[in-house]
C-alpha cells in the first residue's frame, strides 16, 4: 500500500469511528493522517504476524487522543480485523478512546496524559542503546502538549544520552482544545527552540508524504536526536472541519455533517483504493 492511500483510508476510517461511536477528536486525527501513513507505508520496521518482534521499530503515540488513527493504521497494514474498527469507543471495544496497549496488537504504549509520551520513548531508546540494538524510537507529539515543561526535560535527556535512534515528529497545526496555540503558550521559534536543545531539526509540510520520508532519509547518526516538525492543518481533507476548533471534540452527526464529511473526502480518494464503507 502507498503512503497517501493508506493517508486517505485513515481519514476516511476516522470519520466513520467517530460517528458511530460520538467519540472525539476526528480533526487531530485527520491532521496526522499523513505522518501516521507515511511512519507505517516507508520508514517503520515491524511484523504483524509478530507484533512483539525483537527486531521492530518502537511507535509511541503521544497525543493519544488521536488513537482511532493509529488503530486505523495498524487494521490497514494487517496487525488486526478491520471490521474491529466498528467497535472504536463502544462499551466492550478493546479499542479505546485514547490509544491503549492492553489486547491491541501493535501498540506498545498505552498515551493519552499529554507530556507523557515522549519521556516514556527516551527510555525505550535509551535501554535499546544500552543492549547494543539498531531498533529505532519514533514518537508523535502534539503541538499543545509541547508547552509542557516534561517535554523539553525529555528532549534535555535525549542529547545528553546522544540518542541519535530516537526520531521526534511534532504534529503541528497551530490548535488545540481550548483554542490557537499562539495564543495560549506560543511555541515560536520553535525550530530555534529545538536546536537550541541539540536535536537535529527538520521543519516541513506535515501534511505531505514525500517531505515527511525525505526528513526521515536526511536524518544522520550523530548522536543527536532528531525532530521533524510537521506543519498540517486541523481537520486536513474535510473543510468545514479545517482550523476549525469545535471539532477538536464534536464528532459527524447524521444528516449534512456526516454525508459532506463522506462526500469531500470519496472526492479526494486515490483510484486505486474503494471506499471501505461503500452503501452496497
Amino acid at each position: 500500500m502507498k503512503d497517501f492511500e493508506l493517508a486517505w483510508l485513515i481519514r476516511r476510517h476516522a470519520v466513520e469511528m467517530t460517528h458511530l461511536s460520538g467519540g472525539s477528536h476526528l480533526a487531530s486525527i485527520l491532521s496526522s493522517a499523513d505522518i501516521i501513513a507515511t511512519l507505517y507505508c516507508d520508514i517503520l520496521k515491524y511484523d504483524c504476524a509478530n507484533p512483539k518482534s525483537e527486531d521492530r521499530d518502537y511507535f509511541v503515540l503521544s497525543k493519544g487522543h488521536a488513537g482511532a488513527g493509529l488503530y486505523a493504521a495498524l487494521a490497514e497494514v494487517g496487525f488486526f480485523d478491520k471490521k474491529i474498527l466498528l467497535s472504536h469507543y463502544q462499551n466492550g471495544s478493546i479499542l479505546s478512546g485514547h490509544v491503549s496497549h492492553k489486547t491491541v496488537p501493535g501498540v506498545d504504549v498505552s498515551t493519552g496524559s499529554l507530556g507523557h509520551g515522549l519521556s516514556y520513548a527516551v527510555g525505550i531508546a535509551y535501554a535499546l542503546k544500552k543492549d547494543n540494538r539498531d531498533n529505532k524510537v519514533f514518537c508523535l507529539l502534539g503541538d499543545g502538549e509541547c508547552q509542557e515543561g516534561s517535554v523539553y526535560e525529555a528532549m534535555t535527556l535525549a542529547r545528553q544520552l546522544k540518542l541519535d535512534n530516537l526520531y521526534i515528529f511534532i504534529d503541528y497545526n497551530k490548535m488545540q482544545a481550548m483554542g490557537f496555540v499562539d495564543d495560549i503558550i506560543s511555541l515560536e521559534p520553535l525550530e530555534n527552540r529545538l536546536n537550541s536543545f541539540g536535536l537535529e531539526t527538520f521543519n516541513i509540510d506535515g501534511n505531505d508524504c514525500l517531505q515527511i520520508k525525505n526528513a526521515f532519509l536526511l536524518c544522520k547518526k550523530n548522536d543527536r536526536p532528531h525532530a521533524i516538525i510537521c506543519n498540517t492543518i486541523k481537520g486536513k481533507g474535510i473543510s468545514f472541519m479545517e482550523m476549525n476548533l469545535l471539532w477538536h471534540y464534536r464528532y459527524p452527526h447524521e444528516g449534512a455533517e456526516y454525508d459532506g464529511a463522506v462526500a469531500e473526502l470519496n472526492a479526494q480518494k486515490p483510484s486505486t483504493i474503494s471506499d471501505p464503507y461503500r452503501k452496497k
